[in-house]
């Protein structure tokens, strides 16, 4: 597994667990990185931060585009992944189909059978639309 697609599971993880218990997702991954044996890699602690800080508007995003769905009706996992995917390709140079398999492989390996459609589906309405979203 390369180094950021583990970074990128440890981040979802962490957006998880924040989102599950309700707290801050920064104070949960100080909490990952103070105990962490294997350490958290410096890309998911981006990651966490970089969602946290854009978080307002991929929520507005994630409505907008997941037609039929509200964030709170979605599976924690796939709000997560969104949440982290979204800021993948809005803030980050990293490459749209990189961003969008990477999110398609993770929804296949932990949320729901549905959810790989469900995630290609949204972030390709992401993609279709652009950088113009980051405002």
């Amino acid at each position: 597994m390369s180094s950021r697609r583990k970074a990128r599971k440890r981040a979802l993880d962490i957006l998880f667990e924040a989102d599950l218990r309700g707290t801050d997702p920064l104070v949960t991954a100080a909490a990952r990185i103070a105990g962490a044996q294997p350490p958290v890699p410096e890309y998911a602690v981006t990651l966490v931060e970089g969602v946290q800080e854009h978080r307002e508007r991929i929520d507005e995003l994630i409505a907008t585009c997941a037609e039929g769905w509200t964030l709170p009706r979605m599976p924690g996992v796939d709000r997560a992944l969104l949440r982290l995917a979204i800021y993948e390709l809005l803030w980050t140079d990293v490459p749209p189909a990189v961003v969008v398999d990477e999110a398609v492989e993770l929804a296949k390996s932990l949320s729901t059978d549905d959810s790989p459609r469900f995630i290609n589906g949204v972030l390709g309405r992401i993609v279709a639309l652009g950088p113009s979203l980051r405002t």
